[in-house]
């Protein structure tokens, strides 16, 4: 999911060549010849600030969760954590890949299957964490008296478990067919770039596929429960406040998936901005435009969209997030 830098066209046919794959026929539009100046490193620090400020409120908002024993045994609040942990993850790894790439550093294939499993799996888990999230809201609005028993903290874990391994099922698949037909699987160095895993052209068409199955079964389970959600809140006099914020939750739910359809659609959007501008100045700007926008700024809202507009929550990371500066203050303010 990052952009990269590389040597000249020429050098990187010989590299396609050489895996002898025509799934890697659009992995040249990753290398493009850049020159290291202060441009590059002003995007490269952007990337990074952005990063490290998302993952800083993402760790504070965990350790206000934990601070709290009803946040630890609520399975709303556990979906929320899993959710904040998964894309803390997917944000470095994506920097580091993005670092990586921009110092065309090579790593041991091994190495950079690991980083790539990981980066696919904590990128598939978002969307389906969010249903899982929608289900649990779904379940508390429409059976409210059985929520307490179909909803518990052990299911919720169990549910988690089911996350990642719908989410990293095909990408370990990819990975351990390519150690299996390659005998130098553990000593081949390389670019690290999720196409170079594929050595057959079908791989790539189950992936994609993988990819709408993914979305499109996640986005008929937010509108089912939306739906029901809105058809309970209308329907019953009693409850309405909770329906109604069950609502706007589920309707952000909306908004978060939005921002992984966009993250689903990076690549063919790379794609098409090569195919029309070619390795041009204009286009490395387009291409680092819409890696900080899809992939690094969806992530970022996360903490903002669900943690910070909740009543419970809000009080405590305003807390922790200056419990060195000002801890009175803070403890008279929220407390």
């Amino acid at each position: 999911l990052s952009p990269c830098r590389a040597t000249s066209n020429s050098r990187i046919r010989t590299m396609v060549d050489s895996n002898g794959s025509t799934v890697n026929a659009f992995i040249y539009q990753n290398f493009v010849m850049l020159e290291i100046d202060g441009g590059i490193i002003t995007k490269l620090v952007v990337v990074i600030l952005m990063t490290l400020l998302s993952v800083y409120v993402n760790c504070i908002i965990l350790y206000a969760l934990q601070s709290k024993r009803v946040f630890k045994e609520s399975p709303r609040y556990i979906l929320f954590a899993h959710m904040l942990f998964n894309d803390s993850v997917l944000l470095i790894l994506n920097t580091l890949m993005y670092v990586l790439a921009l110092a065309l550093l090579k790593l041991a294939k091994a190495v950079c299957s690991l980083l790539i499993f990981l980066s696919t799996a904590t990128f598939r888990n978002a969307p389906f964490n969010l249903a899982v999230m929608s289900l649990e809201r779904y379940v508390a609005i429409c059976f409210p008296l059985r929520h307490a028993e179909i909803a518990t903290q052990k299911r919720t874990y169990i549910a988690i478990c089911f996350v990642w391994f719908f989410g990293s099922a095909n990408i370990l698949i990819d990975i351990m067919f390519a150690a299996v037909m390659d005998p130098n699987f553990f000593y081949m160095q390389m670019y690290c770039s999720r196409e170079q895993i594929f050595i057959k052209p079908w791989q790539l068409d189950v992936f994609n596929g993988c990819n709408v199955f993914l979305f499109v079964s996640v986005t008929l389970t937010i509108v089912f429960t939306y739906i029901s959600i809105m058809i309970t809140a209308r329907s019953t006099s009693s409850n309405k406040d909770s329906a109604k914020k069950a609502h706007r939750t589920v309707l952000l739910h909306f908004i978060q998936l939005g921002l992984c359809l966009t993250s689903f659609v990076y690549g063919p959007i790379e794609r098409a901005l090569y195919l029309m501008m070619g390795g041009t100045v204009l286009y490395t700007h387009l291409r680092y435009l819409c890696f900080v926008t899809v992939v690094i700024l969806s992530r970022c809202l996360s903490p903002l969209i669900y943690g910070l507009r909740d009543d419970t929550v809000r009080p405590l990371f305003k807390y922790y997030f200056c419990y060195g500066s000002s801890k009175t203050a803070c403890l008279k303010e929220n407390l």
